[in-house]
């Protein structure tokens, strides 16, 4: 399995959300739709990506300290076996 990451220095998302932020439309804190926009598809959609390959997708993030969104997928060495 290749596993990447990717991380940013945002505003974090509450331990209480981890798993509904997949969910389609969910936000972890809706009233910044209106500053920034978004549908709460996006994070779905990866989701959907990522195990439609085989793979599985995570999050560990804290409020005021960022997120790292993680995800696995198979090596083209896995897919051919």
């Amino acid at each position: 399995m290749m596993e990447i990451s990717v991380s940013d220095n945002g505003i974090g998302i509450p331990k209480n959300m981890h798993d509904e932020i997949f969910e389609s439309f969910k936000q972890a804190d809706p009233s910044i739709t209106n500053k920034y926009g978004g549908t709460g598809l996006g994070l779905t959609l990866v989701k959907q990506y990522v195990e439609m390959h085989g793979g599985n997708i995570w999050v560990d993030s804290e409020e005021g300290a960022g997120s790292t969104f993680t995800f696995t997928i198979p090596s083209n060495s896995d897919l051919q076996q």
